[in-house]
Formats: C-alpha cells, structure tokens, sequence
C-alpha cells in the first residue's frame, strides 16, 4: 500500500501518460557553518555582497537532502519524483534542508525528479518537454552596513534609491544563471515551472532561492551555453496553451524599483493628507516607479530577441514611510516552430480544475518574493545591532582588563 500526496487530478492525469503513484519520499541534510565559517561569513555581512561561505553552505545541503530523497524513492521501485520541493529550517540551533515529493511508477525510463505536480508533469509531457531532474540556483546576499548607510542617505532625496534596486537586479541575475548552469550540467535545454523565492538567513543575510525543473525538448536543440537554456515561470497549464497559439517560452525576466519620496516631497504630501483629494507627489512617485520597472523588464526581453513577455506580475508594497518598492516578474516568449505543438487536441478537464493546496502555495511564494525589501531593511539593522553589541562587549572587556593590570602597575 502506498501512502501518495498526489490529489485525484493529480492521478488521474499521470494516469494518461502511463504513471502511478507511489510512497511519499523524505531526504534531509543538518549542517553548520563552523567557526571559522561563521567568522568569515560575519565578515562578509558587514562588508556586503555575496556571502560565497553561506551560498555553498545553502547549495550542499539542499543538493544532498535531495539526493537522498531520490534514492529513497529508488529503494521503493519508482521511476521518478514529483512535486519535489525543498525547505530550510532550524534544529537545535544549525540548519537543516528537508525535501519532499511524491514517487511514481510506469515502465523502463530514466530516473527522473520534478517540481511539477502530477497535472503540471502532464501538461509538460504533452508539450513534449521530458524532465531530467529537479534543479536549483541561489545566492547568499548581505545589504552590508556601508550599502545600507548610503541608500539610507539616498532616502532623504526623491527619486530612485539605486543602492537597493541594483541589489535586487544583480542577485537576481547571479541566481538564474546558476539555475542554467545546473540544467546544462544534466543534459537539459529548459527550466520549467520555476518558482522564485527570497528567503532571510541570519542575521543581515538573504538567500535568492530559484527551482525548477530541468528538462530536454527535442525541438530546442543543444545549447551552446548555460545562458541558452530556456527558462519558464509560466505552470503547466499556461506552458501548454502557449504552445497551442504557437508560442514558447525564453527566459524569466524580473526587475526591481526602489524610490524615495523624499523629506521634502514627503513633508508636503503630509500637510495635503489633512485635506481631501489627490496627492499628487505620491501619485507621480508610484506612476514612476512602475515605469521605470517595466521598462527594465522590456528592455531585457528586447535584449534577449523576445517578441513579448507573459503573465506579468507587478507588485507595490511601502517598505517605509515615503519608501516604495517595485517588482515585476514575467516569462519572456517567442515564436515556436510547428513540431512543439502539444500532442493533444484539447486539455482534459482534470487538468484545468485548480487544486486548493497547490493554489495556495503560489500565493505564498509570490508573497516571499515581492516582499524582499522589508526583509532586507530589518537584517541590516539587525547586523548594525549585532556591529554595536561587539563593540560594546569589546570595550567591556578591555576596561576589565585594564581595571585588572592597574594594582599590578601600582605595586611595581
């Protein structure tokens, strides 16, 4: 008897491409940093950038709770793994990686494992994409105090504070092309059903979290590098009907906006608060903003030869007062050639019905990942609290020191 996650779409689905289900399977991974990898980290963190100590620390656990997780799923006769998904938690004060998915069962095939569900997983077997294996790209990232006193000054003035928005852009750019990299590694072409997370790690420290699956389509050819690995955030429903119009995905595109008010601007829309109406100054500051991030997503897909980019999500939240920040996410496609047509006419119903369970937990990533900023803001002061208490304690102790060395000096 198998004990299965999978809801009867899920099942049924799989069913039509020949696959069962199998046992719910487990990997996990508890690491430390060590001393002297702490120390080093620390160091980092004050400095800013990426934190290279905390970013491999990150990579090697997850890799090996999954990896263990598929080899549970071997030991129990499966073929593949589905719904893989990968969390980060505290035990007894270290880390611990735990990851999960569902087995499946079918004929000889090469082993496999997905982040697709079982309905995703069909959608992208009839779009012809065959998955290879889960696949991930991250980076461990500080603001670092002297980025973070700087874009604190920035504040004060209206406009955008390029301090926090390059942050964005930039570790964003790092993590897709690790994502790449590892899909060419395996033998894949694309990255499908990936899924975007910011995610803090200590004190100061955010990781930039990127999965998905590697796949191979036999239509998209070799690539020549990591960076013509196509990538796609579009769920497999959405995969499937672009290729029914004739579409394929190219690659994710996203771009972040800070913008300040600023004091003066601020004090003013302050003042016509009290009144009724329009305030024109936040109204031109947030129309801004927004331009200014869709225009780094436009500007990027022209970049990389798209024709348009799809299921755009723009989101605005208020960091802080007279602070606000900007993010789009997107997939940037292109024509596709007849041979990537789906193999089947229509999709079947079960396909199309939503999953509660599943729906919300697209809500709570998109949540993770528009949500970065406030994050950001609170690890800063939270290092700049840490700076100050080892300073403190420093003093503390030289003072004792010295009170200590003074009678001894008395009695020479």
């Amino acid at each position: 008897m198998h004990i299965s996650a999978m809801s009867g779409n899920e099942i049924f689905c799989l069913a039509q491409k020949g696959f069962s289900p199998g046992e719910i399977v487990v990997g996990n991974s508890v690491v430390s940093l060590g001393l002297a990898g702490g120390l080093g980290a620390m160091g980092r963190t004050f400095a800013g950038g990426e934190i290279s100590q905390i970013t491999s620390l990150i990579s090697e656990g997850r890799h090996a709770a999954i990896s263990r997780m598929e080899e549970e799923a071997r030991r129990d006769g499966a073929i593949g793994v589905t719904g893989v998904s990968t969390r980060l938690g505290r035990l007894a004060g270290f880390t611990e990686f735990l990851s999960t998915g569902t087995g499946v069962h079918a004929g000889q095939q090469n082993f496999f494992s997905t982040a697709a569900s079982g309905v995703g997983l069909y959608c992208q077997l009839d779009c012809g994409y065959q998955p290879v294996r889960f696949s991930m790209g991250n980076i461990a990232y500080a603001l670092g105090l002297g980025r973070g006193v700087v874009g604190s000054l920035r504040t004060l003035g209206r406009g955008e504070v390029r301090e926090y928005s390059s942050m964005y852009n930039e570790i964003r750019e790092t993590a897709l092309r690790r994502l790449q990299d590892e899909a060419g590694r395996y033998g894949a072409n694309a990255v499908v059903d990936t899924k975007i997370e910011m995610l803090p790690y200590g004190p100061g420290t955010l990781e930039l979290l990127m999965t998905g699956t590697a796949s191979h389509h036999p239509s998209l050819g070799q690539p020549s590098g990591p960076q013509d690995v196509v990538t796609s955030e579009l769920s497999g429903e959405e995969l499937w009907n672009l290729a029914k119009i004739g579409y394929m995905p190219h690659q994710i595109v996203m771009a972040t906006s800070v913008y300040s008010l600023g004091v003066a601007a601020g004090i003013g829309a302050t003042f016509k608060g009290m009144q009724r109406g329009e305030l024109p100054e936040v109204t031109r500051l947030i129309y801004e903003a927004r331009e200014n991030c869709l225009e780094l997503v436009r500007n990027e897909a022209q970049k990389i030869g798209a024709e348009r980019v799809m299921s755009t999500r723009l989101q605005i939240r208020e960091i802080t007062q007279g602070l606000v920040e900007i993010v789009a996410i997107g997939t940037a496609v292109r024509r596709a050639p007849p041979e990537m047509a789906p193999q089947s006419e229509n999709l079947i119903p079960q396909a199309l019905i939503p999953d509660v369970v599943t729906r919300s937990a697209e809500v709570n990533t998109l949540g993770a990942v528009t949500n970065p900023m406030g994050v950001a803001r609170g690890a800063t002061n939270q290092t700049a609290g840490c700076l100050i208490s080892f300073i403190m304690v420093f003093l503390i102790l030289l003072c004792g020191v010295g009170a200590a060395l003074i009678p001894a000096l008395s009695n020479r």
